[in-house]
């Protein structure tokens, strides 16, 4: 029997939420933005509550105890082992990036105007939307990789990336391991892949691995950082965010294991002042790096039986649509191309018909045409009762 009970319903309207609070039905079931209903781990909340009791939330100093937990932390838990001088804080993952894309024809080799505007990004498509409205925001110029998707499996289509990455030299590529929205973990050998192209186009390489730890059913997912031969032009990003439910915290680790990029970095980070990480954000991520495996070992554990459910329930009742194989993230991937919606007319009458959000695969871009991403982490009944709405949709 598990010591923890995740299909406990945690009421989470009227608590200022973006997934629950800004929406229009009151019997709204949420299944879009990528938070869990389920409270932190119980040390989390723990260490919160006596920094609370502290009563002073000044301007905080970060200890040496957090830089000792995220390195403890990654090395036990990934084989990554990471210097403490390594790890640069920030207030989040969106906001460091748009540092870096502000310094991007400085970053790789030092030298041209601290700007983001004509900064030459690649990445896999279809892709987190945070990450294209940041580049569009700041006037990047994306260049997409459309995966292929063969029997529900997406795969990177090399010889495109070999062909754009060739027509980019000295720009960046934006790579997400686990991969936001499609669920993929990527093998040692397409990571290798990946890493090989970027040394031999000269491209900043940003691996966002901040899904890393979300794991359900069971397999792991390998730190870039852990490759020969890349780290010299690698930039990480890391959180507790997702695997802990902390979004909410602010807290944010970018890695940079060369130090003369980590330098460049660091003033980039400081330039747009995405460092001053807050008290409740530190206290948080020691807590859950420090105390968490076992609770995050039991969320993923309940996360992947939902997503067994998800598969049977579909298969049962709604055997037209086609869920992705899902190797990490708790996000599926599901393929709705058999009825005659586009992805926004079936996410609107999903909404406005059945009170059930999901989030329509052209969020993720042009190439998501055709699918919804669902999210996992909530309890199962919860699950259910939007499967349940879904299906008079979906006969």
């Amino acid at each position: 029997m598990e010591k923890y009970d995740f299909s406990a319903v945690t009421d989470r309207r009227h608590s200022g939420c973006v997934k629950w609070d800004d929406e229009y039905h009151d019997d709204l079931i949420p299944m879009w933005v990528a938070d869990m209903d389920f409270p932190t781990a119980p040390c989390v909340v723990r260490a919160l509550a006596d920094r609370v009791a502290h009563g002073v939330y000044g301007y905080e100093h970060v200890p040496e105890s957090y830089y000792e937990s995220v390195s403890r932390w990654f090395e036990s838990r990934h084989g990554w082992h990471i210097g403490e001088e390594e790890i640069l804080p920030a207030t989040g993952l969106l906001p460091a990036l748009v540092a870096i894309l502000h310094r991007g024809h400085t970053l790789l080799h030092g030298e041209g105007e601290p700007t983001a505007k004509g900064v030459k990004v690649i990445m896999q498509m279809p892709a987190y939307n945070g990450f294209l409205h940041c580049l569009a925001d700041n006037g990047v110029e994306l260049t997409g990789n459309a995966m292929r998707c063969t029997e529900g499996k997406y795969t990177i289509d090399w010889e495109d990336l070999e062909r754009k990455a060739d027509g980019q030299r000295g720009g960046i590529m934006l790579f997400c391991n686990p991969h936001n929205p499609t669920g993929r973990v990527w093998t040692r050998n397409e990571l290798e892949r990946v890493a090989d192209i970027c040394r031999r186009y000269d491209l900043l390489l940003i691996s966002d691995e901040i899904h890393g730890e979300v794991m359900p059913l069971g397999g792991q997912y390998i730190p870039m950082a852990t490759l020969d031969g890349v780290r010299d032009r690698l930039i990480v990003f890391t959180s507790p965010g997702k695997g802990f439910n902390l979004a909410g915290t602010g807290i944010s680790n970018v890695i940079v294991p060369d130090a003369s990029l980590r330098k460049r970095v660091s003033s980039a980070l400081e330039a747009m002042l995405v460092t001053d990480v807050g008290v409740f954000g530190v206290t948080a991520l020691q807590a859950a790096y420090n105390e968490g495996a076992e609770w995050l070992d039991a969320v993923n554990r309940y996360i992947g039986e939902n997503y067994r459910f998800l598969c049977a329930y579909i298969t049962e009742e709604m055997p037209r649509l086609r869920v992705t194989p899902l190797e990490g993230t708790y996000l599926a991937w599901v393929w709705h191309g058999a009825y005659p919606y586009t992805s926004a007319e079936m996410e609107r009458k999903l909404m406005n018909e059945l009170h059930v959000r999901v989030s329509a695969g052209t969020f993720y871009g042009k190439e998501g045409e055709g699918y919804m991403r669902v999210n996992l982490a909530c309890p199962r009944s919860q699950l259910e009762e939007g499967l349940r709405r879904m299906k008079t949709l979906f006969v």
